[in-house]
């Protein structure tokens, strides 16, 4: 079994205070490429003279290069130790920033966005490896807060896109300065990081391997979650405006409510599990998104599907990331459990749009909803695979299933 040393044995807790900050740091620049990435979509659509259709084949190919790239990371991981493979992997994904923006067409751009998808995946496992590592060390949950930082960083991103879109700046020169600026930033952070090496005799992770049954199911439970994240991130404002026919800015508003109150949920969530534990906080996120999916259904009324939205918000805001947190105590290999709950959570991204708009031609948007409805209920069953334990070797392990009053 492997047991997870750092080259700075016992660090202080100034020393884990200052490497919270700075993997914090670190999620808030990988959002913020995302933002920065999605504010340009409609320039490089016009650049490479795409039709909506083409656009669309060439926007899933990044959810493929970082299914396909992630369980590489656990070997990087292994290899350079964890601080050395997230500087590497995270300055290789906010540079990929750099490469749609110069596609002349689709087969290049669906090229430029492989990579991205790739650079993105395996720096998401080695960030959150090492967010786990510090939760660990610290005695606290801190992971719900980590990807709350990272959706502060996609709105950081976002807003700076906008800006430059409204200003008409070449998407080109603006992501040329955006990725400079943020391997910069991500590089300065992760030097504030742990060290965490693995011990040298253990063999190495297999460039490819299925992850531990047990991972499987947590990723079972991570798919539901995303799957009812991709669904309404991308179809609410359509369900307003085509089910109870509501004028643009409402149907935009039911997005912006999702969306808000994913990122507060994720920013206050660690005290919610510190308190409770994770498989209560899970179930009770279940219960309040599985409301605001009747909501949603039932209530034909926008401001009974706007409260449903922000609901089911609320309700998986801290799921994905306390299923990465439970991936990487689940056995002796954290990074590669954490790969294969997250190529299953990228595939539920991938497949949820295209899904509900299936079912929706099918029968109607509303029968999509009822189906993002049974999932989110899906939590309150499933949130038992989060039982957590604590990673083999590690100090001051975090047991999720439990409140923290109640951990010796």
């Amino acid at each position: 079994m492997t047991r997870p040393t750092t080259g700075e044995p016992g660090p202080s807790p100034a020393r884990l205070r200052h490497a919270r900050f700075a993997i914090a740091a670190v999620f808030c620049a990988h959002g913020a490429v995302t933002g920065s990435f999605a504010t340009r979509i409609p320039w490089i659509q016009q650049h490479a003279g795409l039709s909506a259709g083409t656009l669309g084949l060439a926007l899933a190919f990044p959810a493929l290069g970082a299914a396909l790239a992630m369980p590489l990371a656990g070997r990087i991981n292994h290899r350079f130790g964890a601080r050395n493979a997230l500087r590497g992997l995270l300055a290789l994904w906010t540079l990929s920033l750099i490469l749609p923006s110069l596609a002349p067409d689709l087969a290049v751009l669906c090229c430029a966005l492989f990579v991205y998808g790739a650079t993105s995946g395996m720096a998401d496992v080695a960030m959150n490896a090492l967010g786990v590592e510090t939760e660990n060390r610290l005695g606290r949950s801190i992971m719900s807060s980590l990807h709350g930082m990272w959706s502060v960083g996609a709105l950081l991103g976002s807003a700076a896109g906008t800006v430059a879109a409204h200003a008409g700046a070449d998407a080109r020169l603006h992501h040329l300065v955006a990725a400079l600026v943020l391997t910069a930033a991500g590089l300065a952070a992760v030097r504030g990081v742990l060290d965490v090496r693995g011990d040298r005799d253990a063999e190495a992770p297999a460039h490819f391997a299925l992850p531990p049954r047990s991972a499987l199911l947590i990723g079972l439970v991570g798919f539901c979650a995303v799957f009812a994240e991709g669904a309404s991130l991308d179809w609410s404002g359509v369900y307003l405006r085509d089910v109870l026919h509501t004028d643009a800015g409402l149907a935009a508003a039911s997005t912006t409510a999702f969306a808000l109150t994913m990122a507060l949920a994720r920013l206050a969530g660690d005290r919610v599990v510190d308190r409770f534990g994770a498989v209560r906080t899970v179930r009770a996120g279940g219960a309040l998104a599985t409301a605001g999916g009747l909501l949603v259904v039932t209530v034909r009324h926008p401001a009974a599907a706007l409260g449903g939205f922000a609901l089911i918000g609320l309700g998986i805001a801290v799921v994905v990331p306390l299923a990465f947190a439970a991936a990487a105590r689940s056995g002796p290999a954290p990074a590669q459990a954490i790969a294969g709950v997250a190529t299953i959570t990228y595939t539920s991204g991938l497949i949820a749009p295209s899904a509900i708009g299936a079912v929706a031609d099918a029968t109607s948007l509303v029968v999509s909803f009822a189906l993002v409805t049974l999932l989110a209920f899906a939590l309150i069953a499933g949130a038992t695979v989060l039982r957590g334990r604590g990673a083999p070797g590690t100090a001051g392990a975090v047991n999720q299933d439990e409140p923290a009053s109640m951990r010796p």
